[in-house]
C-alpha cells in the first residue's frame, strides 16, 4: 500500500493539495541549479534562461554534486522538493565542455533528457544586446525551423523541440492571447544534415517585435535581436519509459471532449454531418390525389378481370 502523508496543520494540508494530481494540471516550473563544476559561460547561460522563464522558475546558486546520467536520484529530490517538473542543470568538464542538461519528470520521477553543448565563441549574453526587453510573464510566439525537427523517427531534434516548446510557452491555462502581449518570438533553427551520421547545430535567437508606420492600415513588423544568442551541439539523451510515458500522456475522462457520431470538420472548419436514411418503399409515396389514380378503382377492375365466366350457355346481353 502507498504510504499517505497526514497534514499535521492547514498549511501543510494547503501545500499537499497543490501537490496533488489535479484533472487540470498548474502551469511547469523551471528549476535552474548549476553542479560543482560549472564555466563562466554555462553560468550565465542559465541566467538568462533563467529570466526568460520567469515567473514560473526558481534558481539555485550553490554548487551540486550532481551526474545527471548516472545518478539522477538528486534531480528527482530537486525537482519533489520543490514542486518542478522541468530541470535545466549546467555543468561543464574537460570531456562536455559548457553542457546544459534539460530533463523533464513525471510524478517527481526523470520522464527524459538531452545535453547540448553551446558554443562559447557564438554565445552572447542578454545583457551585450542594446535595447528595450520584454515584460515578464508575457508568452512568446515560437518559429522551428529545419527539417530535422519534423522527423517521423524520434530523435534528439524532436525531443529538443518538445523541450524547448514546454521551457518556453509559459502559462497556457487560458486560451485567451491578448495582441497587445505578443511582443518576442523564439526562433529556433536547426543546419541541414550533410551526411547520415551528421548532426547538425541547433541556434537558438530571441526578437522582438517592433512595429512602424507602413502608409497603410496594417503596420510594418520588423525584428529586432534582442538576446541571449545560443548555438547547442547536440549529447546525449534518454528517452522515457514506454510504461511512464504511457502513463504521463493519459488524460483524465472529464478533460476529453465527447466526441459526436456522424459529425465531423473539415479543414475550413465548416462542420459536416452525416445522415443515415432508411430503405424507401415507393409504393407509400405520396402522389397526387386525382380520382383515376385512386387505389380502390385499381383493386375493383382486377376483381372483375378475375371473374370473367367462360360457359357457352350463359345468356348474352345485348344493348338496345
Amino acid at each position: 500500500m502507498l504510504r499517505q502523508i497526514k497534514p499535521r496543520n492547514a498549511r501543510s494540508k494547503r501545500a499537499l493539495e497543490k501537490k496533488a494530481p489535479k484533472a487540470v494540471e498548474n502551469p511547469k516550473t523551471a528549476l535552474f541549479l548549476r553542479g560543482t563544476s560549472a564555466s563562466q559561460i554555462v553560468q550565465d547561460a542559465l541566467t538568462d534562461l533563467y529570466s526568460l522563464r520567469q515567473p514560473l522558475a526558481k534558481k539555485f546558486t550553490k554548487k551540486n554534486n550532481i551526474v545527471p546520467f548516472e545518478d539522477p536520484s538528486s534531480l528527482e529530490f530537486f525537482s519533489e522538493k520543490n514542486d518542478t517538473s522541468l530541470l535545466v542543470f549546467g555543468s561543464s568538464n574537460k570531456k562536455r565542455p559548457h553542457t546544459l542538461t534539460f530533463a523533464r519528470t513525471f510524478n517527481h520521477k526523470i520522464l527524459d533528457m538531452l545535453e547540448l553543448h553551446l558554443d562559447p565563441e557564438s554565445f552572447r549574453k542578454l545583457s551585450q544586446f542594446k535595447g528595450r526587453k520584454f515584460a515578464v510573464g508575457l508568452r512568446p510566439m515560437l518559429s522551428f525551423s529545419g527539417t530535422v525537427f519534423e522527423s517521423p523517427v524520434k530523435n534528439e531534434y524532436t525531443m529538443a523541440k518538445s523541450l524547448f516548446i514546454d521551457l518556453f510557452k509559459g502559462d497556457s491555462s487560458s486560451d485567451k492571447i491578448d495582441v497587445e502581449g505578443l511582443q518576442y518570438i523564439v526562433a529556433v533553427t536547426a543546419d541541414e544534415p550533410v551526411g547520415e551520421n551528421d548532426k547538425p547545430a541547433i541556434h537558438l535567437r530571441i526578437y522582438l517585435l517592433e512595429t512602424k508606420r507602413s502608409g497603410q492600415k496594417l503596420p510594418r513588423v520588423e525584428l529586432q535581436e534582442m538576446g541571449p544568442r545560443m548555438d547547442f551541439r547536440v549529447g546525449r539523451m534518454q528517452e522515457p519509459d514506454e510504461a511512464l510515458l504511457k502513463e504521463a500522456m493519459k488524460k483524465p475522462k472529464s478533460t476529453e471532449e465527447k466526441t459526436k457520431k456522424n459529425i465531423t470538420t473539415d479543414s475550413m472548419g465548416d462542420k459536416l454531418g452525416r445522415i443515415h436514411l432508411g430503405r424507401q418503399d415507393l409504393g407509400e409515396l405520396q402522389t397526387r390525389k386525382m380520382k383515376g389514380l385512386k387505389r380502390n378503382r385499381d383493386l375493383e377492375e382486377e376483381g372483375e378481370d378475375s371473374m370473367v365466366i367462360d360457359d357457352d350457355d350463359a345468356p348474352k346481353r345485348r344493348k338496345n
